[in-house]
């Protein structure tokens, strides 16, 4: 995967990756569980997972927040991430940066993440600490103080962020300007991290609505994976988030996207770049919307696009057009998301003869199809990391964390390689024929040059 595949680069977590799951299916699960979780919810409205694996006596504690990026106001990017910050201030029991140093001092980590549909916060720790870091986590849910004076030291700390993360990284910038082509009408275009004036604009006193809003028990998910039970969980979800006043669950109201006509186009020059690079991104549905083109389109990315045996590396690579070649889709998310092909141009090629020759490509395989065999071992390929996932302490918290912090249901992770596998060479195409419109798309280049003014 390169940076242009990044559809977040807020540090953290990437959104649900860990099995390439995708969606719940439309066909009836028949496969084990992948990570055999259990669920509860609390009396005040705190959902809850838990994934026991008693290899070793350490937990993973998660909590996931179902707000992010596109449920700020408009005119006040990055404040979901700006809150994220904060979070690690102080609370009425807690001194400035009191929670990571406890964490610290009994052996563990801790970390945050913001993307566009959820905020998440995370710690390892030894399987006793667990109530500890339940309690703490509870207390910043519960009664975050956000100082006038931290506020403003933190802006500065965020305003050099975006100048690290951002800024000064040509393909992250450059992924920035695709997403504002890519989504006219809808927040998903706007950065995660924020715009830099808008950043320098947010109120204290709207972190503080965001937090009331949107920091509730109904709002929120917990998932704990190790060394424990889901009894255990319970009882202490009980003595610690159960005792956070109940709130209601947040209903996201966002607006959508027209319908696509005519396709877009950037040219985006760098004087950091050394070789151009091309983007090719189109407007695809969610697991949430279309469950079974979902799967399809994840086994359609790795047919095009996964290595040295997908098309686009035949295509362009093996025939020594390109230096890389690559595909993605996310379908984990609450609202339409993406497909992307990528291409870097090999020295002395003109870029105009890969996005040639991709076009090329794609208007083949909507015309020929996809073969049995190419099905068969994308699903092989694809599936056969759902194993490895079991042993990761994180790997099932962060997969299903995402899973439901976007409303899909626990097979979504669950049940994902059964159904998968159940995916044919002709919805694949039917897939790709409904999404790789090339009048709806938006194909970008950065280039080496200097920036226009």
């Amino acid at each position: 995967m390169t940076d242009l595949d990044r559809r977040s680069v807020i540090a953290g977590l990437p959104a649900a990756a860990m099995l390439g799951a995708s969606a719940p299916a439309p066909a009836r699960p028949t496969g084990a569980p992948v990570f055999g979780a259990e669920t509860f919810t609390l009396p005040n409205g705190l959902t809850a997972a838990v994934i026991p694996m008693r290899r070793a006596p350490v937990v993973a504690h998660m909590v996931w927040y179902r707000c992010g990026g596109a449920d700020e106001p408009p005119g006040l990017s990055g404040m979901a991430h700006f809150l994220e910050h904060m979070m690690f201030k102080r609370t009425a029991t807690l001194g400035p940066g009191e929670f990571s140093r406890r964490v610290a001092r009994e052996g563990g980590r801790d970390n945050a993440f913001t993307g566009h549909d959820y905020t998440g916060y995370f710690q390892q720790v030894a399987a006793d600490r667990l109530e500890l870091v339940m309690r703490m986590e509870a207390d910043r849910m519960a009664n975050l103080v956000i100082d006038p004076q931290e506020t403003e030291s933190e802006r500065l700390v965020i305003l050099e962020e975006r100048r690290q993360v951002i800024d000064n990284v040509p393909t992250r910038r450059f992924r920035e300007r695709l997403a504002t082509l890519l989504y006219l009408n809808h927040p998903y275009g706007r950065p995660i991290i924020g715009w830099e004036h808008e950043i320098r604009a947010i109120p204290r006193e709207e972190l503080l609505r965001f937090h009331e809003r949107f920091y509730g028990p109904g709002n929120a998910i917990l998932v704990v994976q190790g060394d424990v039970t889901t009894d255990q969980v319970r009882r202490l979800a009980e003595t610690t988030y159960g005792q956070v006043p109940a709130s209601a669950r947040v209903e996201r109201l966002r607006p959508q996207e027209p319908p696509p006509a005519g396709e877009r186009r950037l040219a985006l020059p760098d004087p950091r770049v050394r070789e151009p690079q091309m983007a090719r991104l189109y407007l695809a549905p969610t697991a949430r919307a279309e469950p079974g083109q979902a799967d399809a389109l994840q086994v359609l990315a790795h047919v095009l696009g996964s290595g040295p045996t997908s098309r686009l590396w035949r295509a362009l690579v093996d025939s020594g057009l390109a230096a890389s070649a690559s595909a993605s889709y996310g379908g984990d998310s609450v609202d339409p998301s993406e497909f992307g092909l990528y291409a870097s141009p090999r020295p002395g090629v003109e870029p105009a003869r890969v996005e040639e020759a991709a076009g090329e490509l794609i208007a083949r395989l909507l015309d020929a199809g996809v073969t049995e065999e190419e099905v068969a071992r994308a699903i092989r390929q694809m599936t056969a990391g759902a194993a490895f996932a079991r042993d990761s302490l994180m790997g099932g918290a962060r997969a299903i964390g995402a899973t439901l912090a976007v409303d899909l249901p626990l097979d979504h992770v669950e049940q994902w390689p059964a159904r998968i596998a159940t995916v044919t060479p002709d919805r694949v195409v039917e897939a790709a024929r409904a999404v790789l419109l090339r009048d709806a798309a938006v194909t970008g280049w950065l280039t080496p040059g200097e920036r226009r003014a």
